[in-house]
């Protein structure tokens, strides 16, 4: 009887500290990085200010992801990336898939005001290039996307540069 008793304290405390525990294990600034880009978003292209689509940006997993939902002003087009801080590379890391089937895996940094994932290298007719994607918080709370395919020669082209611009929620009156 005393074993049980004292097996049911042990187990009883031990769940009352698991409910009162503070720590969070995706809490440090680097988990926090990202941050800047969450919320609810019209994207416009960069270049000519036309509609590129609509993003929501959210945490889940207790803090320790970012799920990015995105519905291209093209009807018909969606994808969906999930990204997260792994401690374990000291990286971030980013995994993209839409509705055509097509995969983007990337990693990186923040540098400054800037989030930079890469790829890892590909190849194309024979060449080599990688793609890199650099999200830029500006000072006016917009976030700039900039996703860039760099090859050998330092050859550059840009698949999308789009401008992020936060959803203005209307209170009702």
């Amino acid at each position: 009887m005393r074993k049980s008793v004292l097996t049911l304290t042990i187990l009883l405390q031990f769940v009352l500290y698991a409910q009162n525990d503070d720590s969070c294990n995706c809490c440090t600034e680097n988990h926090r990085a990202f941050d800047f880009w969450i919320g609810e978003w019209n994207v416009v292209n960069s270049k000519d200010g036309s509609p590129a689509g609509s993003s929501m940006i959210s945490k889940g997993q207790d803090g320790c992801v970012i799920h990015e939902k995105w519905t291209s002003a093209k009807a018909g087009y969606t994808g969906t990336s999930l990204n997260f801080y792994n401690a374990e590379i000291n990286q971030w890391e980013q995994l993209w898939v839409d509705n055509a089937g097509d995969v983007l895996k990337l990693r990186g940094n923040k540098v400054d005001n800037q989030m930079i994932l890469v790829s890892e290298e590909f190849e194309k007719d024979g060449k080599t290039f990688i793609n890199r994607i650099t999200w830029t918080k500006n000072d006016d709370g917009t976030v700039r996307q900039l996703w860039q395919v760099l090859g050998e020669g330092n050859s550059v082209s840009i698949v999308f540069d789009g401008l992020y611009r936060k959803v203005q929620k209307t209170k009702n009156r």
